[in-house]
């Protein structure tokens, strides 16, 4: 089943380079952003009293990967998500560290520009 666009919990996002996300808000959809589960239990229709919509149209589902089928593209994406979780708190740590750094330097932690300014 393709990702359910009227489920409560489906969320589309276009950023400005024009990179597209289709999830679901509770990370219950592990083909996202190509399938829904077929019988997923917190399917919920969205409430959509009272808003006006305009032109703009969601994008299109990117084509299917091969291996949605057969689960593999799950244990890819799963294994990829294992990988960012095990160097997240070494990541973390090295933004701390320089977050320090620069809360410890004498410019309070800005830094002054070389270039003098002109007055014209």
């Amino acid at each position: 089943m393709p990702m359910r666009q009227e489920c409560k919990h489906f969320e589309s996002r276009t950023y400005p380079n024009g990179e597209t996300v289709r999830k679901c808000d509770l990370d219950l959809a592990p083909d996202a952003p190509w399938r829904c589960p077929e019988q997923c239990e917190k399917f919920e229709h969205r409430m959509d009293a009272g808003w006006t919509y305009g032109s703009m149209l969601s994008p299109q589902s990117p084509a299917e990967p091969p291996g949605l089928d057969d689960g593999s593209a799950a244990a890819l994406l799963d294994e990829a998500e294992d990988f960012l979780n095990s160097v997240g708190a070494q990541v973390l740590a090295e933004v701390r560290s320089e977050q320090a750094r620069r809360d410890n330097h004498p410019a309070g932690g800005r830094k002054r520009s070389k270039k003098r300014r002109r007055n014209d």
